[in-house]
């Protein structure tokens, strides 16, 4: 389903108001020639944290809307839908996001390139009421919504996507993957864009055998500097503190991030609410302390983030909320207290947070009881900041998963190579291409067996 209507991206290009890299460009020409071919696009977009993805899936959007089409963007969970929904007006159309300040809209009219185009952005995830989502189902069955932000709820029997041309697919690797396959598999078959920082190690093993084709934006915004990572223990809780403290004394601003919203007596993990009246009643009494969880509802983390951007607050205490999304320059500490409850990938976005200006930023990480691997993971994150050498390590870590299958970690089912044999794959992927360019249905007597394998693999992994 080619989208033909280049003229509208370029068009909110030139309306950003910051430069686009040489990276995110080469990777707006890369994703618009497959939107523009007769072949479904499946394309994998790698970036590390803060080198500008959101931008390259929006330009993908603004197309399809431009081209009377609806588009899809699907994350893993509430709060992250609802991020991008408001990241998606702040740079589609920063006027719009006070409609969001004021009220919990969850479908909003935007005028991209001066007014001259309009799209209606929508997000539906489970929380809404009834009656809101009704609504939107409505909406979608009739066509008139252009973008759609969502989880798991876009893929019910319930919703419609009428005219479904793009699927965009945020942090999939928290997501299913018979989940995500679901959209992917809708005739006509969409276009899909899979967006990650730290790509799970079946999206590795699937690029490096030509499933999903790959754009690499590896750069990031010119004068940021290195961020320094940095391992307390428990009782050095009061050094930070005061470094804290002196940081906001010379104009930054501070995350501290917890791994619970409440107290539980399951989890022996610090919470947020709990820490949010200590820090400050007890540790922060001259500064303003903020709170934001998952929790409140869209306007009240709106108006938490709304003054910490403005630097009415200087401290915002935080949950996972604040894993993507959140563009602060002037914050420059990342606490986070109760880092073995997070994985490698998530500890890695919460530092993205920051080292957004030219001040040097500071990542510090504290647990009260690590584990081994915890440890480790703690231990790559002080040593890079690379998010493709990370990747790297969370593969080692982790695995690689079964080929075609479901599961996500452990070794792959592989008679003769290994999937570590990166020459001879890559060789073996390439002679896959020409062989399907010569007999696409492997009717030829020799491929025959080929066939008859591919087609019992699949059945025995249930993959449809």
């Amino acid at each position: 389903m080619p989208l033909i209507d280049e003229d509208s991206c370029r068009s909110f290009i030139s309306e950003i108001p910051f430069t686009l890299t040489k990276a995110q460009l080469r990777a707006i020409n890369e994703v618009l020639a497959d939107l523009n071919s007769n072949a479904a696009m499946r394309r994998l977009l790698q970036g590390d944290v803060g080198s500008g993805k959101t931008v390259v899936a929006a330009c993908a959007m603004v197309t399809a809307a431009s081209s009377g089409k609806l588009s899809a963007l699907m994350a893993p969970t509430e709060i992250l839908a609802e991020q991008h929904f408001v990241t998606l007006i702040r740079l589609l159309d920063p006027h719009s996001h006070e409609k969001i300040l004021a009220g919990d809209e969850n479908v909003v009219e935007l005028n991209i390139g001066r007014g001259s185009r309009k799209i209606t952005l929508a997000l539906l995830v489970g929380s809404l009421p009834e009656a809101v989502k009704r609504r939107t189902r409505r909406l979608l069955a009739a066509g008139e919504i252009d973008v759609i932000v969502g989880t798991h709820t876009l893929i019910q029997d319930s919703v419609e996507l009428r005219e479904l041309a793009l699927l965009v697919v945020d942090e999939q690797h928290r997501f299913g993957i018979l989940q995500r396959s679901v959209l992917q598999e809708k005739e006509p078959r969409p276009h899909l864009l899979v967006m990650s920082a730290t790509p799970i190690p079946r999206s590795l093993h699937l690029t490096m055998v030509g499933d999903l084709d790959l754009s690499v934006i590896d750069e990031l915004p010119t004068g940021r500097k290195p961020i320094r990572t940095i391992v307390e223990s428990p009782s050095r809780r009061n050094h930070v503190y005061s470094f804290i403290r002196n940081q906001v004394a010379e104009g930054r601003q501070a995350f501290i991030v917890f791994p619970l919203i409440d107290e539980s007596a399951l989890v022996q993990a610090r919470s947020a609410v709990e820490e949010h009246l200590r820090l400050s009643k007890e540790v922060f009494q001259e500064l303003t302390v903020g709170l934001i969880h998952g929790r409140m509802t869209l306007s009240e983390k709106e108006v938490a983030m709304e003054k910490f951007r403005r630097g009415e607050t200087h401290i915002l205490v935080a949950t996972a909320v604040v894993e993507v999304g959140v563009d602060v320059p002037n914050a420059s500490v990342m606490l986070i207290d109760g880092a073995d409850r997070f994985g490698l990938s998530q500890l890695h976005q919460f530092r993205g947070r920051i080292g957004r200006a030219k001040h040097q930023s500071h990542c510090i990480l504290i647990s009260d009881k690590a584990g081994e691997d915890a440890k480790k993971r703690m231990d790559i994150l002080r040593m890079t900041t690379d998010g493709f050498k990370l990747a790297e390590e969370d593969l080692k870590m982790r695995g690689y998963g079964d080929f075609l299958g479901t599961r996500q970690s452990g070794q792959p089912i592989f008679k003769v190579a290994q999937i570590s044999d990166t020459d001879l794959v890559s060789l073996v992927s390439l002679e896959a291409k020409k062989l399907l360019e010569t007999d696409a249905n492997f009717d030829l007597g020799l491929n025959f067996p080929l066939k008859e394998r591919y087609e019992q693999m699949r059945s025995d992994l249930r993959v449809n």
